[in-house]
């Protein structure tokens, strides 16, 4: 996919620039292409090209040495990208970078995982996409932490049904208020157990259970570079079949198309340059990541797509006699306001019925419980703000059951033939507030190997958090005791804040220049050809998965962008 016809730097122009190829960026590379934009996409990654580097995309169980599990000595390179449990086995490990390679450091603990190749995180994410709601856009001015969104669901409904056409989105349609409905392809199928879960809390609660809304065409629509989901679930490794959505099978083959698209990998953009005179942005600087050699490039309008973190380090080193704090930082905010979704608290149950009945293929999502606290008076908490929704699963216990038991013979043999009891296992994602104190800072005096200054965080969830997190594991069970599941046990892990791999707010949008960098259109506020449309922008965290309001954002932001252009405005 690459297009490298790079002659001199005096040559690099082009009318738009990408930074980031991942969920933000593919969006933003197919807008811009398709309305006629020049465009080059930057990413600081190695390539990669669908399908033909999936190299685990067919592997069985079996065929992974010591099934997968990295070794002791591997694991040092991994430190921190290990952190959620699941991004070092060999099936993805080759996604994630190296902390060794890739060093950050921590005033307080910060997971922040990520994956440098063409695609982003996109790739191996977890697809689970959901409309926010005039709840989540409101939240700020109601509560009054933060700053007020400088738009409402109103301006981004017509883009979110603009992008899941494209997306396509399996789901159903429920008609609530604080998860509006997509536009869906077929849902896939709750099981038996988890039907019963949902029955129980509409009868016992008035609260809903649906499945998961998750970016995988289904359904009978012939579409182009995409099939549909094939229920592999083996999503993290790279979809052969383009099943789920990723900019690498979906958007930039859409913008390659075009012929509108130069795509540069190994690319890291380093700064921004900025001219006083026409206070605009001109372009970027690049280091080669591996001739190490500097480039520039030139452009009427930049998309700074990178990812929350990535995207506010390279405003914030972009300094200038204009701006000595950071591209666009008039406002003191650009790296402040670091937002994720904690989890990693819920609950487990068994069930004793439905002993005749089974489930089929690997269902690539599970059960979706939307929010039902602090809706209204009646769901009101006095001990905390904003709210929260369960992601969670029903299944059989399989063989592996046993595999700790250390007996032998005929009765073991005969057991390990016979599924076991259906169990649920759910888990929170709740809701950050926006705490200007919780922040990220570049080291200038510890360089990574490309002469960068490094990030350090200094971040944590908060009293409200730590109150939401105690209803949350209460709430866990108490629905699955009303529900009849027997041996229904509480669990809690430690984490920090980064490991939802949702982090936002970083280059916050709003009204007010003095109090957020970028305005309604997503422009930075004193640059206007600057566009950020990544979880940099994000004014708010809600408690619903964030990607789809990314794109939905995006898409949006690029059709300003094109008029704005056409208008001679940029």
């Amino acid at each position: 996919m690459s297009n490298l016809n790079l002659k001199s730097t005096k040559e690099n122009s082009y009318d738009a620039i990408v930074i980031g190829s991942g969920v933000s960026g593919g969006w933003a590379a197919k807008e811009l292409c398709e309305k006629g934009l020049k465009t080059l996409v930057l990413e600081r990654g190695r390539d990669v090209q669908h399908i033909k580097d999936y190299p685990t995309m067919y592997k069985d169980p079996w065929e992974f040495k010591n099934r997968g599990k990295i070794s002791a000595e591997d694991l040092k390179d991994y430190e921190k990208q290990d952190r959620t449990g699941y991004t070092t086995h060999e099936r993805c490990r080759h996604w994630f970078v190296k902390d060794t390679e890739h060093p950050y450091y921590e005033d307080k603990r910060f997971d922040w995982m990520r994956g440098y190749h063409v695609g982003g995180r996109s790739i191996m994410w977890g697809r689970h996409s959901y409309r926010w709601s005039d709840l989540d856009f409101e939240a700020n001015a109601k509560d009054g932490y933060g700053v007020d969104w400088p738009i409402r669901y109103k301006d981004v409904a017509p883009w979110y049904s603009y992008v899941e056409k494209h997306v396509g989105i399996s789901g159903e349609a429920l008609g609530l208020a604080q998860l509006p409905d997509s536009e869906f392809t077929p849902p896939m199928e709750l099981n038996c157990v988890e039907n019963h879960l949902r029955g129980s809390l509409d009868n016992k609660y008035g609260r809903t259970l649906t499945i998961g809304r998750v970016a995988h065409f289904t359904g009978t629509q012939a579409r182009k570079h995409r099939a549909n989901c094939q229920y592999r679930d083996r999503c993290i490794r790279g979809c052969p079949f383009g099943g789920y959505f990723s900019s690498l099978s979906s958007t930039l083959p859409f913008a390659v198309d075009t012929g509108n698209m130069t795509l540069r990998p190994n690319s890291i953009v380093h700064s921004i340059r900025y001219d006083e005179n026409s206070k605009k942005a001109t372009g970027v600087m690049v280091i080669d990541s591996e001739t190490k050699e500097t480039l520039e490039f030139n452009a009427k309008v930049i998309f700074v797509c990178a990812s929350s973190i990535n995207s506010a380090w390279l405003l914030m080193n972009s300094k200038s006699d204009r701006f000595p704090n950071g591209l666009g930082n008039d406002s003191g905010e650009l790296g402040h306001n670091i937002m994720d979704h904690h989890l990693k608290i819920g609950a487990t149950g068994v069930y004793d019925g439905f002993q005749d009945k089974y489930h089929e293929s690997r269902r690539p999502t599970g059960f979706y419980i939307p929010r039902f606290r602090n809706l209204d008076a009646s769901s009101e908490r006095k001990d905390f703000l904003r709210g929260y929704g369960y992601q969670g699963a029903g299944s059989r216990d399989d063989w592996r059951r046993y595999v700790k038991e250390l007996s032998i013979g005929l009765d073991l043999k005969e057991n390990l033939m016979k599924p076991g009891p259906w169990t649920v296992g759910m888990t929170g994602f709740g809701e950050c507030l926006p705490y200007h104190e919780n922040h990220m800072y570049l080291n200038p005096d510890k360089l990574d190997q490309w002469g960068l200054p490094t990030i350090t965080f200094n971040a944590e969830y908060r009293e409200n958090e730590i109150a939401m997190r105690k209803d949350m594991k209460t709430s866990a069970v108490e629905m699955l005791e009303a529900a009849g599941f027997k041996h229904v046990e509480p669990w809690e892990e430690e984490q920090g804040v980064g490991l939802g791999i949702h982090e936002m707010g970083t280059a916050r949008m709003g009204k007010d220049p003095k109090t957020s960098v970028l305005n309604k259109n997503n422009q930075v506020h004193s640059v206007s050809n600057v566009y950020m449309t990544d979880g940099a922008c994000m004014t708010s965290a809600g408690c619903q998965n964030p990607s789809l309001t990314y794109m939905a954002l995006t898409a949006r932001a690029c059709d300003h962008a094109v008029k704005e252009l056409k208008r001679g405005n940029l």
